[in-house]
């Protein structure tokens, strides 16, 4: 059993290094995922690798401690609308500007976990084909987790997984039964760079966004954490560019920066002064989708 003193002080860790705010009563998580990773690094009990912790600065063990705490529940076209909207309206709007302004369109998935959502980015972009004709797409992929991205580097997912949420005719189109698994097409693979980011640091080096999904991520952080990943992920959009949010989540009463964009059955912002534009461009492009 874990003691109210360790609780405290993992609670602690855990808020500083990821920003999972545990809150009170969440011992039960700890107590079923940390022994895993006090075996696998050698200590007889969740108190011995507590103790350990306690001595001094373990990186390593920190992070394996981090990345067991994070949730990860994923799949394919998670809530359908978000896709939908990209596929009918954002995506073609925003690979036109792109293509006027003869740069890379860029898509960012900020909690990648095991690539679910990027690769359902990805199978879109391969199937709109014609819409994205003369622009190159820049597909990022994050997550704080290295085992998780370990996963989604590999393509390769279970018949459970490929049956939540992915279309038939994606599973025919862009997979392939093995052994092992249903694995993802090369094409679609080498479409998305993957890579190990922690939110609470710096991304300023990933450059701006067209298109950025940070979802079901914030209901894990505290108000203070959350004002400050959505601040920092406001200046990492480009001009007219639109962010998306789980659906239980909002930039509403955290920032200032950011507007949710209103009568979009998702939940999808912009930057303040790229509001009335952007509700325009979504209005016509849902007009045009409809009459299609």
């Amino acid at each position: 059993m874990i003691t109210p003193e360790d609780y405290s002080y993992l609670s602690a860790l855990l808020r500083t290094k990821s920003g999972l705010a545990l809150g009170p009563g969440k011992e039960y998580l700890l107590e079923s995922r940390l022994p895993p990773v006090a075996k696998a690094y050698g200590f007889a009990s969740v108190n011995e690798l507590v103790a350990t912790l306690r001595t001094g600065p373990h990186q390593e063990l920190i992070k394996a401690v981090c990345d067991a705490m994070t949730t990860g529940e994923t799949f394919f076209f998670r809530d359908t609308v978000p896709f939908d909207l990209l596929r009918t309206t954002i995506l073609p709007e925003a690979a036109d500007r792109c293509r006027r302004a003869g740069r890379a369109l860029r898509i960012w998935s900020a909690a990648a976990s095991t690539g679910q959502e990027s690769y359902s980015i990805a199978m879109l972009l391969a199937d709109m084909g014609v819409q994205l004709s003369g622009v190159r797409v820049d597909l990022v992929a994050t997550d704080f987790a290295s085992h998780a991205l370990n996963r989604a580097r590999r393509g390769l997912f279970t018949q459970i997984e490929v049956q939540r949420g992915l279309p038939e005719r994606y599973l025919r189109q862009f997979f392939i039964n093995t052994p092992d698994g249903y694995r993802l097409a090369d094409d679609i693979r080498r479409r998305v760079a993957f890579r190990e980011l922690n939110l609470l640091e710096s991304f300023r080096s990933l450059g701006q966004f067209d298109v950025i999904l940070c979802r079901n991520v914030l209901i894990y952080f505290d108000s203070l954490t959350k004002k400050d990943v959505l601040d920092r992920l406001s200046s990492a959009l480009t001009p007219g560019g639109y962010l998306f949010l789980g659906a239980t989540e909002t930039a509403f009463g955290l920032t200032e920066r950011l507007v949710r964009i209103p009568d979009v059955p998702t939940s999808l912002h912009v930057r303040r002064e790229d509001v009335t534009v952007a509700e325009q461009r979504l209005r016509v492009g849902t007009q045009a989708a409809s009459v299609a």
